[in-house]
């Protein structure tokens, strides 16, 4: 089983699990914080001396940490963050905020009691989110106190009453969010009307960072060496944006889109097909990183679904045999737990947990999103 890239099981101080956004440890009171840069969840003890500063505990064979941390200023509000700050983070700022929280550009009127619901809501999505990008070493600085020509930056916004509706979108590196996402029963009246199969905050952010990442990396990154592989095999994104938008929701999805996209928004525009493809790729890598946290893996599954082999790729499989042999594991890997995911989902009576299904034509863009994560990036 190969170790998760951005592990999801965590154990305290007195050895029982502890997960992701726990702040503290149910069994034996330990304080708990996340290091983004450890990728773990740690034990905390507070510095004699140092008012507000941490480091972690000792644990086992473990000496107690040589770092220093502090909260992220975000703890104890709304948000209810459990990141670190690292000491001497030059870019934490005064209060400091986490990795994630200082992403966060605009947030709701917090004097709007169901507002600090949401961002709760919003935030741990977000941190999500950020976990996995870390993960996968892209780059994720923020636009407001690290890279103010390439960062990136969030806006939760509410529509105010009788004001116009937000727009849950990307811009030049800004990604703003509907709020209102966050209520449930708002998020699926609009999923049921849309006729989605899925709809998440998570889903959402992980769609409108692929605008973004398509901005740094393939538009503008890596030289344009991506921009020819993507137009090959996703489209021309030159094609008029708003005319294919307003098209696709005039006359809505060819009758053929499953066997060429991922979903069917996916295939109104080259941009949208690549940012539903990349939240799909991370959907795929934070869940088996979240199942083999655990011990659990899809090539230990008993399930004889027929397996993607090498020439499903073409062309884009190129001479590294060795990276597209891993991913094809991958995505096998995936498709056999998610056959046993859906039908746990069906046993509770509960919608597909995974309502997709993936063509050929799918996943070689899946692979070059793939591709394009792998390659070296810059800042």
């Amino acid at each position: 089983m190969d170790r998760p890239l951005t592990p999801r099981a965590f154990r305290c101080r007195c050895g029982r699990p502890v997960f992701f956004r726990n702040t503290q440890c149910l069994a034996c009171q330990t304080p708990l914080g996340y290091d983004p840069v450890r990728r773990a969840l740690l034990p905390l003890e507070p510095v004699a001396g140092e008012p507000g500063a941490w480091r972690a505990v000792a644990v086992g064979r473990r000496r107690p940490g040589a770092r220093g941390y502090r909260r992220c200023s975000h703890f104890d509000g709304p948000g209810g963050c459990n990141w670190l700050v690292e000491a001497g983070d030059a870019h934490a700022g005064t209060p400091p905020l986490c990795r994630s929280c200082r992403l966060t550009r605009t947030l709701p009127d917090l004097s709007v009691p169901e507002n600090g619901r949401y961002w709760q809501r919003i935030s741990s999505a977000q941190r999500r989110l950020v976990s996995t990008l870390l993960g996968l070493g892209l780059p994720v600085k923020s636009r407001m106190r690290e890279d103010p020509a390439n960062g990136l930056a969030f806006d939760l916004l509410r529509a105010p009453p009788g004001g116009p509706a937000v727009v849950t979108g990307h811009a030049d590196g800004v990604i703003t969010l509907d709020v209102e996402e966050a209520d449930d029963a708002i998020r699926e009246r609009r999923r049921s009307e849309l006729h989605e199969p899925y709809r998440t905050l998570l889903g959402h952010l992980r769609h409108e960072t692929g605008h973004y990442y398509w901005m740094r990396l393939v538009d503008g990154g890596s030289g344009n060496r991506w921009i020819e592989p993507f137009r090959a095999v996703f489209g021309d994104e030159r094609e008029d944006y708003a005319a294919a938008l307003q098209r696709h929701y005039q006359q809505g999805a060819p009758a053929d889109w499953p066997q060429r996209h991922v979903s069917a928004y996916a295939s109104s525009h080259p941009w949208e097909d690549w940012a539903e493809t990349w939240a799909h790729y991370l959907h795929l890598r934070d869940t088996l990183d979240t199942a083999r946290s655990f011990g659990v893996d899809g090539e230990t599954v008993e399930l004889d679904y027929e397996r993607f082999a090498l020439d499903t790729l073409g062309e884009l499989a190129g001479p590294d045999r060795a990276q597209a042999e891993a991913f094809l594991g991958l995505v096998n890997g995936w498709m056999e737990l998610t056959g046993v995911l859906n039908e746990l989902s069906r046993s509770m009576g509960l919608h597909d947990f995974y309502p997709f299904v993936l063509s050929r034509p799918a996943l070689r863009k899946l692979y070059l999103v793939h591709q394009v994560i792998g390659a070296p990036v810059a800042g």
